[in-house]
């Protein structure tokens, strides 16, 4: 069509988006030297003199627009066990630190159920990823606080609602009790403790892994076996006739 070799570049992964964005818009290309005497490695001298800033991104600085936005905002939510939070200490503080379990997002996401006014007992109605939409971190008290801006609650007039998202930290399933943990705070609302994690139906279980078997959450060998019971229930029966040409006894389904 062209009457040219023209060089086609595939971008094929998600990372590419970066390249694609930044790629077209580079300009040309600046290379700089000096040849000098001493041998002096200034690298912010370097990086001023190298640095190339197109029409582009000249003008969309001049005229102030924003050159990074995030938008809905994400708070990220600690995943751990019971007294399983990283602990960061110095040689002053050791005891301390050593007695006082540090505060995280999810053991005050307990402390936030717990509390008996209406604040605790919206909370309650919540499972932990949908907390961060109604509460804001404090990361200097390490508390949730309801928020104050946003979109009214319909029944409940002190409580507000914004965009920002909750994501839990992905748990690797090898480290297994740590990812069960994780598969029922996603789907268990407004829990107290560890333990009442744990519990099902007035029942404590020792494991994770147990609770989550119990509330169904978990699939096994015994899906199969409904399955197949299930077909024996439904399946049409056989009944055997007589061809009329050969006359030997065939089954129709």
């Amino acid at each position: 069509m062209y009457k040219a070799h023209i060089n086609v570049e595939l971008c094929s992964s998600v990372k590419s988006i970066k390249h694609i964005c930044k790629y077209v818009n580079k300009g040309s290309d600046l290379a700089i030297f000096e040849v000098q005497n001493i041998n002096k490695n200034d690298e912010i001298v370097r990086y001023q003199m190298g640095r190339y800033i197109n029409s582009n991104e000249a003008i969309w600085h001049i005229l102030s627009f924003p050159i990074h936005e995030r938008d809905p905002a994400v708070q990220h939510l600690a995943i751990h066990l019971e007294n399983g939070q990283r602990v960061y200490f110095t040689e002053e503080n050791v005891l301390q630190r050593a007695f006082e379990a540090p505060k995280t997002t999810l053991t005050e996401f307990f402390t936030l159920c717990q509390k008996p006014d209406v604040f605790g007992q919206f909370a309650k109605t919540l499972v932990y990823g949908d907390i961060p939409r109604y509460f804001t971190w404090n990361k200097s008290s390490k508390k949730w606080e309801p928020r104050k801006q946003g979109k009214p609650h319909p029944s409940i007039t002190s409580i507000f609602k914004a965009k920002t998202l909750g994501r839990l930290y992905t748990v690797h399933p090898k480290q297994r009790e740590c990812f069960y943990l994780r598969l029922l705070l996603v789907n268990v609302p407004g829990p107290t403790s560890f333990e009442f994690l744990r519990t099902v139906n007035g029942r404590v279980f020792n494991t994770y892994q147990d609770a989550c078997r119990e509330l169904q959450l978990l699939e096994d060998d015994n899906h199969w076996d409904l399955t197949l019971a299930d077909a024996v229930l439904t399946s049409t029966h056989v009944i055997p006739r007589k061809h009329k040409l050969c006359g030997k006894n065939i089954k129709i389904v």
